[in-house]
């Protein structure tokens, strides 16, 4: 399918266009995983697991979560 037809069909809402993509071989930007190790105290990972069971999630999402709100406040990673 050529672009235009595409965008047409995308434009007039006519025909489900999730079909026509190759999904396979989508990644997001800036989305890549790597892991790390990061050693906590006792008494923090006990504080971690309490609020994540609190919140009904996961210790690793309320890390991620924590994190990324941190690293959101800095100004120079507003910028990106």
């Amino acid at each position: 399918m050529k672009a235009k037809e595409f965008d047409e069909k995308f434009d007039a809402n006519k025909a489900d266009i999730i079909d026509q993509l190759d999904t396979a071989s989508v990644k997001r930007p800036n989305r890549e995983q790597k892991r790390v190790n990061v050693d906590f105290p006792t008494w923090m990972i006990e504080s971690l697991d309490n609020e994540a069971a609190r919140l009904g999630v996961t210790r690793q999402s309320i890390i991620k979560v924590w994190l990324a709100e941190r690293l959101e406040s800095l100004p120079s990673v507003k910028d990106k």
